[in-house]
């Protein structure tokens, strides 16, 4: 075949190689990613006369493929050298692609489709649209082009564009592509409000400028220009809807780089707004707009350097595209980046502070810049805003702009520094929100928040009614804290601001988490939680020091993040604050216990065997005080409750409901009250009732066959069932029953059986095996030979099972406990640990305590959570002739703590140091054994 002719001079205009264009800020040379006059110059030698359309592409492919591979190796190299020249990265892989783009396109206009006379109509565009029209890509972002006709597609222009995305697909890239007339740009923009945003950010890579310049022109005179506030509106719509999808929080723990608040999306937003409006093309020119100030602006470029980061990283790690900060992910970009472990925190910590702290700062800046465009009226008031607008009188040198809360005369407000907190108290007075512009100037005075300042007993006294008065205080506590007011005021809070806590349990970061269990009690202040928390309402109705409680709640996790204990670390600071907020000696002493001790009571319910009577006895002697067991309770609920969403439960109520009625009735009737035998006669009560059907001596027969612990570790309605299930039961037969038990929002199953040794370590690997999480346990030995054990179990999701599948768990446990399962052999299969879970670090400790239960050893075993783990701890102590009263589980995320009531073959504590170290090491080793099989 004959080569044919360079194509029409109009139509490659530009495509003839510069190579002296050297692009701005790319972190690898340009002439080092893609030599284009050298490029093509190999092209021209491979592409043969006798070549078909298919050798013609498969040469182009093999020689783009090498650069592009060269070019994304040298580019990941280079950030790998320098991880924060986001920018600079970003800038080379659309170079890098815009060079492959342009090579594609005249091969196919000069080998594979030459016009060497084209018509009007024959003439085409390439655009890049979306973030690569911004010339911002990732390793593996999508590559959206945009192809533009001036009229109707043409035969000539069909095949062109097929034999391009041909090419770039077997370059491997990801094309995401349209092809379209600038007539029919604009009548699909018009309707569609994607479209319309990918072509704010079109930019022209190759072919017929003139084309590229009509759209442009076009688009801004016939759209643009006229519906400026509904795109606005509509950009602001989609913004609050991805917010809600991406869980609505800024603080959520793996967040979405790209998507979620406070991410590179929002940033994205602003351009495109600023874009539509005033036509720009950089952030710099929205501070000469006046949008921004030059702070403002600083933080615009940092934010959003650091993201892009962040989100490169990801993309590399993990070989594709990937914008979720998984927690495995988490600690390889921290490791990327250049983090440390250090000041007792690790790596991936302060990597994520950092990260919240540029969240913080982007959803600053959208509240900023959506402000400056409601000025200048190109976007809306929100309706409901204007239909119900009242204006309320606020107080001299306060001003209402827009309907939000500033100031009317920055000098004078500035003259006295109370006012940077005063501001806060009159927004909450009149419910109106703070103007940004009042927020720009108080971020910006935060150094006249001094000493003096923070000993003031007035404004020690604003900010404490800030909590107290207007039943609203994490309105207020939460833009203190965001515009850094919070941690002036009370610099011993700022250590723990954006301090994300490494682990699957916290939902939020320390400071959000205080927030949140301060809007908790706010909630059950204002009785909206009555039903939900009886106890905690009731008290507070009653009536408790709410001042002690709103500034304990404040201060119980400000300890954290260091080496030291936080409970300890945060009750020395909590001596150290109180007396500055104004607090009297006797409430400084209090909010130093409650800090103190604010884990006691959720360890003390979690952990511990309620039904032991030394269990309340020694919680009781450790609160002393009704008061202090009142506040003790509210701040736990509140603790629990701010973690996150589903953290608190009916079991976590039931339990600490319990805990609180039982002491409160030892403090106030006398501690010796508490004794077995009084519950024991009390429950064989109830149980006659309950069975007033039997025959007598059926009757005297169950309540003596069984001894002490049984009637006091179990409900009556338990007590109803086995001795159900233990009638007439023979020696080779298992009975068991399956029911919801809603007030623990869990299943409760009942096993009877003849007793052997190890047969709790049997239910634990039955339990296991058909995916039941145990939460708690109970098993007793009755007189004549039997075992009775009960486990409350949860599914997968932290839920009781479905009455539709118990029939299929009652099978496979009654499998399991006849042998034709052997649980050792069939748990491997299922042990294994999830990638994004394998980061976490979680020590193992195993202590033993003789003082805690009166007839038990206590084993109390913390360790990293795993499918399997209750079966090989019970399997151990099975093997070392342990009989196991009780196990009480609770897991925080990927920790977990399993504690055992056990008692040795002789029916004794295990008192010989001796025999609990060679104990601690076979469990020791039965949990790096089971962790080992986890991570293969």
């Amino acid at each position: 075949m004959t080569l044919p002719q360079k194509a029409s001079a109009a139509l490659v205009s530009d495509q003839t190689p510069d190579t002296n264009a050297t692009p701005d800020q790319l972190i690898v040379p340009a002439s080092d990613l893609f030599d284009m006059a050298e490029i093509w110059r190999r092209l021209d030698a491979d592409i043969t006369a006798d070549d078909t359309a298919k050798d013609i592409r498969k040469t182009t492919v093999k020689h783009l493929l090498t650069v592009k591979k060269d070019g994304f190796a040298k580019i990941a190299a280079a950030f790998t050298k320098h991880p924060f020249a986001a920018r600079e990265t970003t800038r080379s892989y659309a170079y890098l692609t815009d060079c492959i783009i342009k090579t594609t396109l005249r091969v196919a206009e000069t080998y594979l489709h030459p016009l060497p006379n084209p018509t009007e109509g024959e003439y085409l565009a390439i655009m890049a649209v979306g973030g690569y029209g911004r010339n911002e890509m990732a390793p593996f972002s999508d590559v959206d082009l945009l192809f533009l006709m001036p009229y109707k597609m043409t035969p000539w222009a069909e095949s062109m564009i097929e034999s391009m995305l041909y090419i770039l697909w077997d370059l491997r890239l990801k094309v995401g592509h349209a092809s379209r007339t600038v007539k029919e740009c604009i009548r699909l923009a018009r309707d569609d409000y994607t479209i319309r945003t990918s072509l704010v950010e079109q930019r022209f890579i190759a072919g017929y400028a003139p084309l590229a310049n009509d759209l442009k022109t076009r688009l801004w005179d016939d759209l643009f220009k006229t519906t400026g506030p509904e795109f606005i509106e509509a950009k602001l719509q989609e913004r609050a809807e991805r917010h809600r999808k991406q869980g609505g929080q800024r603080y959520v723990v793996e967040p979405n780089v790209k998507e979620g608040k406070g991410g590179l999306r929002d940033l994205q937003s602003l351009y495109w707004i600023a874009k539509y409006l005033k036509n720009v093309d950089v952030a710099r020119e929205l501070f000469e707009l006046g949008m921004f100030k030059p702070e403002e602006y600083e933080t615009f470029f940092q934010a959003e350097n650091f993201l892009w980061a962040v989100r490169c990283h990801l993309h590399l790690i993990s070989n594709r595209a990937m914008d979720q900060l998984n927690f495995d992910l988490q600690v390889e970009v921290a490791d990327r980046m250049g983090y440390k472990d250090r000041a007792g925190r690790r790596a991936v910590e302060h990597f994520m502070q950092d990260y919240f702290r540029y969240a913080t700062r982007v959803g600053e800046l959208t509240r900023i810049f959506l402000t400056a465009l409601e000025a200048s009226h190109a976007k809306p008031e929100p309706m409901l805003t204007r239909i119900l607008r009242r204006k309320r009188s606020v107080k001299p040198g306060y001003d209402v702009k827009q309907n939000r809360l500033t100031i009317a005369d920055e000098t004078e407000f500035l003259a006295d520094n109370l006012n940077l907190i005063r501001i806060f108290e009159e927004a909450l007075r009149t419910s109106y929100f703070l103007h940004p512009d009042a927020m720009r100037m108080l971020a910006a005075n935060l150094h006249l928040i001094d000493d003096d300042m923070r000993n003031s007993r007035e404004a020690n006294r604003i900010f404490i009614d800030l909590m107290l008065k207007h039943g609203n205080p994490e309105r207020s506590l939460r833009r203190m804290n965001e515009l850094g007011v919070l941690a002036a005021f009370i610099p011993e809070f700022e250590p723990i601001v954006a301090m994300m806590q490494f682990n699957m349990y916290h939902h939020y970061t320390v400071d959000e988490h205080t927030i949140q269990c301060i809007s908790t009690l706010a909630q059950i202040e204002r009785e909206e939680l009555v039903e939900e928390l009886p106890v905690a309402s009731g008290i507070l109705k009653a009536g408790v020091n709410r001042k002690v409680l709103y500034i304990a709640l404040l201060l119980h996790d400000i300890g954290k993040g260091r080496d030291e204990d936080h409970s300890i670390l945060g009750a020395k600071i909590a001596r150290k604050v109180c007396p500055r907020l104004g607090l009297n000696r006797d409430e400084c002493e209090t909010v130093e216990w409650l800090v103190r001790y604010h884990l006691l009571m959720s360890d003390m319910a979690q952990k511990r065997d309620l039904s032991d009577p030394r269990t309340v006895r020694d919680f009781a002697k450790a609160v002393k005080t009704l008061k202090r067991l009142d506040l003790l309770t509210v701040l736990t609920v509140c603790d629990i409750r701010g973690v996150g969403p589903g953290t608190w439960n009916n079991w976590k109520a039931m339990l600490l409901r319990g805990l609180y009625a039982e002491t409160a009735n030892a403090l106030e009737t006398g501690l010796e009250d508490i004794n077995r035998e009084t519950r024991e006669t009390e429950a064989k009560s109830m149980l006659r009732d309950a069975l007033s059907g039997w025959d007598k001596k059926q009757l005297r027969a169950e309540t003596a066959r069984h001894y002490g612990p049984y009637w006091q570790g179990l409900p009556t309605s338990a007590h109803v069932i086995f001795a159900n299930l233990l009638k007439d039961l023979s020696n080779d037969e298992i009975r068991i029953d399956l029911t919801l038990d809603e007030d623990r929002d869990a299943t409760r199953a009942c096993f009877a059986v003849a007793d052997h040794p190890g047969i709790f370590s049997r239910f634990c690997g039955a339990l296991a095996l058909v995916g039941a999480n145990v939460v708690d346990a109970r098993t007793f030995t009755s007189k004549d030979g039997y075992a009775t054990a009960v486990f409350w179990v949860q599914d997968a999701n932290g839920s009781p099972y479905e009455a539709s599948r118990l029939p299929r768990l009652r099978q496979m446990i009654d499998k399991t406990l006849r042998g034709k399962v052997v649980a050792g052999e069939a748990l491997k299969s299922k042990d294994k640990m999830k990638k994004r879970e394998r980061a976490f670090r979680v020590p193992t400790s195993v202590t033993f305590d003789n003082e805690g239960s009166e007839i038990y050893t206590i084993i109390e075993v913390d360790t990293r959570d795993r499918p399997g783990l209750l079966f090989d701890l019970t399997r151990t102590m099975a093997a070392a002739n342990i009989y196991i009263a009780s196990a009480v589980i609770v897991t925080y995320g990927e920790q977990v703590v399993d504690t055992f009531y056990v008692k040795d073959m002789f029916g004794l504590k295990f008192h010989s140091e001796a025999k609990q170290k060679a104990l601690e090491k076979r469990l020791r080793a039965a949990i790096e054994d089971g962790a080992q099989r986890a991570r293969s």
